[in-house]
């Protein structure tokens, strides 16, 4: 069974709606446990799903590290992590960075994946199964201005997850990234603090059916799953 980070919105929420459907048990952590709870309500009543909820910052590193001793014992064997919390804060350029931005995108993007990645590969190389599947994005390989510090998290990510795999490759278990491109989430309106008519322009003007949808990134990775 699977647990995912930041599965109140967007990609994370999207993915538990994809593995629900085939009867996978999920482990839903974000911060906001409010959606969490409205989330597997939804999940229980379409799909008759097994869903345990946990509020979780994945930047509290001492948090993270507990977790796995924390879970119940019917969602403790994790067999799939998938690391989608995370985000991107402002469009700053490399002179004007705001540094608490800095510190929180390199919390979240970077040390709370491999924070989440430390926590439960243990039990998947004893288990001698499991998939972790990390999201990064187009921007860790095509940077572009004002995303500099967002863009160098995600190429992080991406040299994390290589090196996890020459770790790994003595082990079953396997480690994916899967990088979207647009995505129309709630992420630009994260990134613009919730200036919804900046996150619309972001957007703006898009042809051939305009960004993907979170949808659309969940079937990506139930594809890498399955």
């Amino acid at each position: 069974f699977a647990l995912i980070t930041g599965a109140s919105s967007g990609i994370g929420y999207a993915t538990a709606e994809r593995l629900a459907e085939p009867g996978c048990r999920l482990v839903l952590t974000a911060r906001r446990k409010d959606r969490l709870d409205a989330l597997a309500l939804k999940l229980k009543e379409e799909f008759g799903a097994k869903v345990h909820c946990v509020a979780l910052d994945v930047t509290d590193t001492t948090a993270v590290l507990a977790l796995p001793k924390e879970l119940p014992a019917e969602f403790a064997d994790v067999s799939i992590l998938v690391n989608n919390a995370g985000g991107a804060l402002g469009t700053a350029k490399c002179t004007e960075n705001d540094m608490d931005d800095v510190t929180t995108m390199l919390d979240a993007n970077v040390k709370g994946l491999v924070a989440c990645t430390r926590a439960f590969t243990p039990g998947m190389v004893e288990r001698g199964e499991g998939h972790i599947v990390n999201i990064s994005s187009i921007a860790g390989v095509e940077w572009y201005g004002g995303g500099s510090v967002y863009c160098a998290t995600k190429a992080a990510v991406n040299a994390f997850t290589y090196a996890a795999r020459k770790d790994l490759h003595d082990t079953p278990c396997k480690i994916t990234t899967v990088s979207p491109g647009f995505v129309n989430t709630e992420f630009a309106t994260v990134r613009f603090k919730g200036d919804a008519d900046k996150a619309a322009n972001v957007y703006k003007g898009m042809k051939y059916g305009g960004p993907l949808l979170a949808e659309d990134i969940a079937d990506n990775i139930t594809y890498a799953l399955t």
